[in-house]
Formats: C-alpha cells, sequence, structure tokens
C-alpha cells in the first residue's frame, strides 16, 4: 500500500518514538493486523522468490493508481497543517510520491514489459479504490489529526515490513530491490518524520479525537492487508460481467 518520499534529516539516526505516545498504543493494538501482514502469501513468496511476476506486476500498477491519490490527499492535510513545518513536509512528501512512483515503478515496468497503455487501461481494484476513496475523503471531510492518523499505516506498514523481510532477503532480484527500498535508512527517516507528526497533534487533541484517530489507524491497516491480497488473488470487480 505503503512507498516513496524525500529524506527528512534526524542527525542521520533512526530512533522509536518515546514510551507512552499515541504511535505506542496503536502499534500495539494493531500487532494481530500486522502478523496477518506478514503471514500473506504475497509478502511469503515475495521474500523466497517464488511471488508469480503476474501477481507484482498486478501490484505495481495498482500501486501506480494508489500513489497518485495518496499523494492528492497529502496535499489536502498540508492544508489543514496546524504549524507549517509539518505542511512543508506533507507538501514535500506529496511532490516526493509521484517521482518516487516514476524511479521504482518504471525500471519494474520495463523489465516486466508493462506498458503505459496497459496501466491507463487496468482501472483501481475494488480494494485500491475503496482505500484511496477513504484516504481522500478524511483528508477533505476530517480534521488534520484524524487524516494524518488514516496515513500514517502506509508509511509505517512498508518501514516494519521491509526491515523484516531484509533480515533474509529474496532470491528475485526485483523483490530484493522493493525491500532494500522499504529497509534503507532513508525512507526509515521520513517515516519517524510522519510518527513525529502523528504524536505531536495527538498531544492536543482531545479523547474523542484520539478514538476517531485510532479507528482511522486500524482501518487503513486492514486496508493495507487488503491492497496485497487484491494483487495476490486478482479479484475482479463483482458482479461478473456478462459477455453475451
Amino acid at each position: 500500500m505503503n512507498r516513496f518520499w524525500t529524506v527528512v534529516a534526524l542527525g542521520g539516526l533512526l530512533f522509536q518514538p518515546p514510551a507512552g505516545q499515541l504511535s505506542d498504543e496503536v502499534w500495539e493494538a494493531n500487532k494481530d493486523l500486522y502478523e496477518q501482514i506478514l503471514d500473506h502469501p504475497f509478502l511469503k513468496d515475495l521474500a523466497d522468490g517464488t511471488l508469480s511476476q503476474e501477481a507484482f506486476g498486478s501490484y505495481i500498477i495498482q500501486d501506480t493508481h494508489y500513489l497518485h491519490e495518496f499523494a492528492h490527499a497529502l496535499k489536502v492535510t498540508a492544508s489543514k497543517a496546524p504549524k507549517q513545518e509539518w505542511a512543508d513536509l506533507l507538501n514535500t512528501h506529496s511532490a516526493e510520491t509521484l517521482s518516487f512512483e516514476r524511479q521504482l515503478h518504471e525500471d519494474i515496468f520495463n523489465k516486466y514489459q508493462i506498458s503505459s497503455q496497459q496501466i491507463s487501461r487496468t482501472e483501481p481494484s475494488p480494494e485500491a479504490f475503496a482505500y484511496t476513496n477513504f484516504l481522500v475523503a478524511t483528508a477533505y471531510s476530517r480534521p488534520f489529526a484524524e487524516s494524518m492518523a488514516a496515513l500514517l499505516p502506509c508509511y509505517w506498514i512498508y518501514w516494519e515490513v521491509g526491515k523484516e523481510l531484509e533480515k533474509n532477503g529474496s532470491k528475485n532480484p526485483v523483490y530484493q530491490s522493493w525491500i532494500e527500498t522499504y529497509s534503507s535508512q532513508e525512507y526509515g527517516e521520513s517515516v519517524q518524520a510522519v510518527l513525529d507528526i502523528f504524536n505531536g497533534v495527538a498531544q492536543d487533541s482531545s479523547p474523542d479525537r484520539l478514538m476517531r484517530m485510532k479507528k482511522n489507524f486500524r482501518r487503513s491497516t486492514r486496508y493495507e492487508w487488503m491492497f496485497w491480497d487484491s494483487a495476490y488473488y486478482g479479484r475482479p470487480w463483482p458482479p461478473k460481467a456478462d459477455t453475451n
């Protein structure tokens, strides 16, 4: 789901949020979903190099559609930021998203002989469509804190997945490159910067708003699982079209 962005300097070191912050609470509350993500056959097959080219190609095409809408949601969320430095960071990430997509995806498209025409002809999957609509609708209709909670899993889960898969790597060089992207220190620094915003805005949030932030984080985490599941099984939009 989750995949891109510029480096935010934090002294060149990665660090975890201090204990007791909202990020600790939501991660602990969603460990069940994260463990199911790690156990999904898409990631297991990617790690051992047996994931089919068709499934990974489908995932990358869907990720292209996803990232365009994610960048849109970031930009809208940035417009609501209570601090200028937060707005600047999110606007930078929004711009860098499309640059990242071109760099990482185009290399894979060339290797897999996926044309721009094929991408444009491919509709977003039901899961990708639902996920991006949730993010964009939340960005427009809800306060900054709630949108940040919806956006955070895309960042954070990919970092954690990348670090976990990097332990053993993948025999497939394309999949190994994907793993290295999301396990890198540069990507981790960007994730940490977003975690800092999430924890910062949580400090001034009411109990009711904190509850909605937690709900949004969990919903997006579910969508992350659904995104990989959709690519792996390739389910089309229901019901099946009548070809007669």
